[in-house]
């Protein structure tokens, strides 16, 4: 591993050597704070002076943000609804050598948040990226929950409707049926999460492990921790306010009888693997010889 300092990795005039530093035409996202604004970094603070232009999903957030510290930028709505139309407007600006910096309305960019089809066009088409990190809820909750931090999975906002909410945790359930085992991570609003809560436990069981962070770095900040049976009781009857981040811990270890591969083989199966990678799966999480499980995936598609 290479040995941090406080010049960088290779540059020994402290100031980088990626394209967010080298004063280039580049496409730059920058990290915001996701509540206390003291943890806009220098280096942030610094990109953001000296872009040509801020991408930003509301420019009411980032023009506040930006006033309280004296930044005069042009500010550039990139959101869901406009990211298609904006990203050749903004591919033309960085061929005509700007510097433009993307950042979400607290966070890191991308991060269920806009920008990704525009990095994806810049780097396509050949541009320069590059990126000053900073805050993320979704870690910063994991490493806050008490919960084992690796490895996990993040996977964003659940479907708010019940239905495809109850598929999509199914799904999950099967995955880790068929092997996985991770902390998993999921962005809530406020006004779902007694709901997503009472899901999660019907669909992973009450008595998994889980945190609920909330309002993190603001003088509110809260995290609770329990099951999720507990912690869907609790919220059942108290009002959530505030950005929140769900932790679920990883499934617990399951008995290898014939009974139970079988089961494990037909759930990575209906959950779109290959009769390879399921057997590759199933065998990791239960210690089976590869052969004996690729074996039995093969009869089931059989019968």
């Amino acid at each position: 591993m290479a040995k941090l300092t406080s010049e960088g990795p290779s540059d020994p005039s402290g100031e980088g050597v990626g394209p967010e530093a080298a004063g280039q035409a580049a496409l730059i996202l920058v990290a915001t704070p996701i509540g206390h604004l003291g943890d806009l970094s220098p280096r942030a603070l610094a990109t953001l002076r000296t872009a040509d232009a801020v991408l930003c999903e509301d420019t009411r957030v980032t023009g506040g943000l930006l006033a309280r510290h004296g930044v005069s930028v042009t500010l550039i709505p990139l959101h869901e609804h406009n990211e298609d139309d904006q990203t050749p407007r903004v591919l033309d600006r960085l061929r005509s050598g700007q510097r433009i910096a993307l950042v979400s309305d607290a966070g890191t960019p991308l991060v269920s948040d806009p920008g990704y089809r525009l990095v994806r066009a810049a780097i396509a088409a050949g541009l320069p990226v590059g990126a000053v990190p900073g805050p993320n809820a979704a870690l910063l909750a994991l490493t806050l929950s008490g919960l084992p931090p690796h490895p996990f999975l993040f996977s964003g906002f659940l479907p708010p409707r019940a239905g495809p909410r109850a598929a999509e945790i199914a799904r999950l359930r099967a995955v880790e049926r068929a092997g996985l085992s991770a902390t998993n991570i999921f962005y809530e609003a406020p006004h779902r999460l007694a709901e997503a809560l009472a899901a999660l436990a019907e669909g992973l069981g009450a008595d998994r492990p889980a945190a609920v962070a909330r309002e993190l770095t603001k003088h509110f900040e809260e995290v609770r921790r329990g099951t999720l049976g507990e912690l869907a009781a609790h919220y059942a009857t108290q009002a959530a306010r505030g950005e929140i981040v769900v932790v679920v811990g990883p499934a617990p270890a399951e008995r290898s009888s014939d009974e139970e591969l079988e089961g494990r083989l037909q759930d990575a199966l209906a959950a779109g693997m290959s009769v390879r990678d399921a057997a590759a799966a199933v065998a990791e999480a239960t210690g089976l010889p590869r052969k004996q499980v690729y074996a039995k995936a093969l009869d089931l598609t059989r019968g």
